[in-house]
């Protein structure tokens, strides 16, 4: 199974999210330049604070914690020390453009968490081979958002319908470097299906995916934790489904999905 990652600061849905199966509590401390990359569009700009990592730390007992530091500054390693030393279990770092910032940040880290690369820039798919053979990096994931942005495309899984995602996807595999990538909405929802989305982590093995906003509940009401883990289930059947596919289930899977890609792109 897939590790499902939901992003919150707020410790009591986090506990609720690990109880309805949730792996990964991810809280992203990222606001440096994301404003004005971001400007214009239906995205979610972090007001985090790095108190809340240990927060979050006090309610976690089976689910990780995974925390977005800013992208490579000057006050970087203050921040990585601080959030390890509240009990972060993995840090990612934003932005990378090369790798000297990838060996960076590995530096910083010293072992003491994993390192986690979130390559969402044209820089890095380009140099992704660099990051990869570098050693000390632990797991990467695709930022379909900025990398559509960086690549000056409409629709950020047009990444995936056009092959990009799965030509990253090899490099890490044949380094057996777990990778996951873009978010993924309930089933049954979303402009491109999330039930075909999963369909195309599987085909590339992918390994892990953030839950999207809509898990929030954040078009009001409160968090209902039932609601959540039925939510999760539905997730867990569909792969349960998925991972019995023929190869022909695979590739009608993912001519599906270019072609709902390309409607969304020209409508």
């Amino acid at each position: 199974m897939m590790k499902l990652m939901l992003l919150t600061a707020d410790p009591a849905f986090a506990a609720q999210a690990q109880d309805a199966g949730v792996d990964r509590i991810f809280l992203d401390l990222e606001y440096i330049n994301k404003i004005e990359r971001q400007m214009g569009r239906n995205t979610v700009i972090s007001h985090n604070s790095v108190d809340d990592v240990a927060k979050l730390r006090r309610v976690l007992d089976r689910s990780d914690l995974l925390v977005r530091v800013n992208p490579i500054n000057p006050s970087l390693k203050a921040e990585v020390d601080r959030v390890i030393a509240d009990g972060a279990d993995i840090v990612m770092l934003p932005m990378v453009i090369d790798a000297d910032d990838a060996q960076r940040f590995v530096e910083m880290v010293g072992g003491r968490a994993k390192v986690c690369l979130l390559l969402e820039t044209s820089q890095a798919l380009v140099r992704m081979d660099d990051f990869l053979e570098m050693g000390g990096v632990d797991e990467i994931y695709i930022g379909l958002n900025d990398l559509h942005i960086s690549l000056g495309l409409k629709f950020m899984f047009e990444t995936l319908s056009g092959g990009i995602v799965e030509y990253m996807a090899k490099k890490a595999k044949a380094r057996n470097i777990p990778f996951g990538f873009g978010g993924i909405a309930k089933i049954g929802e979303g402009m491109l299906p999330a039930d075909y989305i999963l369909g195309e982590h599987y085909r590339i093995g992918s390994t892990s995916a953030i839950l999207s906003r809509t898990f929030r509940n954040e078009t009001g009401g409160a968090h209902d934790p039932l609601d959540l883990k039925t939510e999760i289930e539905k997730i867990r059947s569909r792969e349960r489904e998925i991972a019995s596919w023929t190869p022909e289930q695979f590739e009608e899977n993912r001519i599906f999905v270019r072609n709902c890609v390309n409607k969304i792109v020209n409508g």
